[in-house]
């Protein structure tokens, strides 16, 4: 499952990496930007791309200006990176506070979508796709090792 779950955060990776591009990019029309309601770019320029919009749309007002300007998309490639670094250590237990953690912000970013801006991000959705899924194997994983032990899962 190692290996499994290491493949997924290195594609979580790429995903961010690549919505990060587009949160800088400045010419041209969106490579993702399908119609009025998929387009990459609308996400990636709105307020909500910044980690203080999220926050200040959740009611929270961050005193840290470095985290309040850090984009969505950097916080999700650190996310993935922490993720790997504890799939790597097999610690599945951690790994399952972090991809609870992960679904349910990547939940939030999907209602700030649909609900606040009405446009969805590809990039977006395949990350929540990647997090649900390695939440789902990694929540197996857990229960495995309660149930047959530690050296079951590895």
């Amino acid at each position: 499952m190692k290996y499994v779950l290491l493949i997924l955060a290195v594609l979580g990776i790429v995903d961010s990496s690549l919505a990060l591009r587009e949160h800088y990019r400045e010419y041209g029309d969106s490579p993702c930007s399908i119609n009025e309601r998929w387009d990459c770019g609308a996400v990636n320029h709105s307020p909500f791309a910044l980690l203080g919009g999220v926050f200040e749309q959740m009611g929270i007002h961050s005193h840290i200006p470095i985290l309040s300007a850090m984009p969505v998309a950097t916080a999700g490639i650190l996310g993935y990176i922490v993720m790997a670094a504890v799939v790597f250590r097999r610690a599945y237990r951690w790994l399952l506070v972090l991809t609870l953690g992960s679904v349910a912000f990547s939940l939030y970013l999907a209602h700030i979508e649909k609900d606040v801006l009405g446009v969805w991000c590809v990039y977006c959705v395949i990350s929540l796709g990647i997090i649900c899924l390695m939440c789902l194997l990694n929540l197996g994983t857990v229960i495995t090792q309660m149930v047959r032990g530690p050296k079951a899962a590895q």
